[in-house]
């Protein structure tokens, strides 16, 4: 009989185009993965993958058994939800992903009430850019994950998903201490054409949309520097090296040499969770969507949201956590 650990590990060599790649997203070393690959040959009496440059490349007899390998995952995946369900407790590994501010921001406070209100549940935290995330979600490489957009560029969700909204997290303008605009009570970001900007990393969703919108304004954006954490660009700020976007999720205290400027036509992110349809029957699911929640609602001053367009009759959505649509 076909060991189910093995398929998986195949499984996500075959999406991922790597053994390295498919190490990091079972958090298992690259050797382990060769192993069960190895044990899986033995297993089946055939060769399933070959060298392709620096990644590998499914044979035939590969790619006809990891297509099989999908589907009996997910059979096993909706019987392991049905079984949970059937069970009525939130128990075992949940694997959760957040992007960067979120990780810091939220998560924290969740693990912590998950950990008090359900002990037997196990999440696992990995921090994840949002497109990255819906994908992997989708994919079924996590459980559930913690993505945003902004309130000019949504981000496309594949499809069988579901979603539910967390909070809206105001963004300001970071400029140094010593800059012109640090005493108004508001700026527009037009009135920063000629800054230097300080930005995340370019093809991340937060990068393109700083281009997207400064360009909307027809501003042609100067990028000063780069970096990922919120941290790091306030420091540079500081230092007089530029301005940059500052979200107030996950923020931490500002350093001396900064002054925080809000923008006159607020520029918000949605921030929300998003989960397999077929999983939201899963008591773990619902827990940690309903921990997000409550973690979510005294984290940043948030308006009512706007209400969503109604579930499909046919999606499985958490009456504990709305509103809740499918995506997609």
């Amino acid at each position: 009989m076909l060991n189910l650990e093995r398929l998986r590990t195949l499984s996500v060599v075959a999406r991922h185009g790597s053994v390295s790649a498919a190490a990091d997203v079972l958090h298992v070393t690259t050797s382990a993965v060769s192993q069960q690959l190895a044990k899986l040959e033995r297993e089946t009496g055939q060769r399933l993958l070959v060298k392709n440059g620096r990644g590998v490349r499914l044979t035939d007899a590969g790619r006809l058994l990891a297509d099989h390998a999908g589907r009996v995952l997910t059979q096993v995946e909706l019987a392991e939800a049905e079984l949970e369900a059937h069970r009525g407790q939130a128990v075992g590994d949940l694997r959760l992903a957040a992007f960067p501010t979120a990780a810091r921001g939220l998560c924290p406070a969740v693990l912590a009430a998950l950990r008090r209100d359900h002990p037997r549940l196990r999440p696992l935290l990995q921090e994840t850019e949002p497109a990255e995330a819906a994908r992997d979600v989708a994919r079924g490489d996590v459980d559930l994950a913690v993505v945003l957009d902004w309130y000019n560029r949504p981000l496309p969700l594949p499809q069988g998903l579901a979603k539910a909204a967390l909070l809206d997290d105001p963004a300001d303008v970071a400029v140094p201490a010593g800059h012109p605009l640090a005493g108004r009570d508001s700026v527009a970001l037009e009135d920063l054409a000629d800054e230097e900007w300080i930005t995340w990393t370019a093809g991340g969703f937060c990068h393109d949309w700083l281009m997207y919108t400064l360009r909307a304004k027809g501003v042609e954006p100067r990028i000063a520097h780069v970096a990922e954490e919120h941290a790091t660009q306030l420091a540079l700020v500081a230092a007089g090296l530029g301005s940059a976007v500052a979200p107030r999720l996950g923020r931490g205290p500002v350093p001396d040499g900064v002054r925080i400027v809000p923008v006159r036509h607020a520029i918000r992110r949605h921030v929300y969770a998003v989960w397999r349809e077929d999983g939201g029957r899963r008591p773990s699911v619902r827990a940690v969507v309903q921990a997000l929640r409550s973690a979510a609602s005294p984290t940043v001053p948030s308006p009512t949201l706007p209400s969503p367009t109604a579930p499909s009759s046919t999606a499985p959505a958490d009456p504990d956590a709305s509103p809740v649509v499918r995506a997609g």
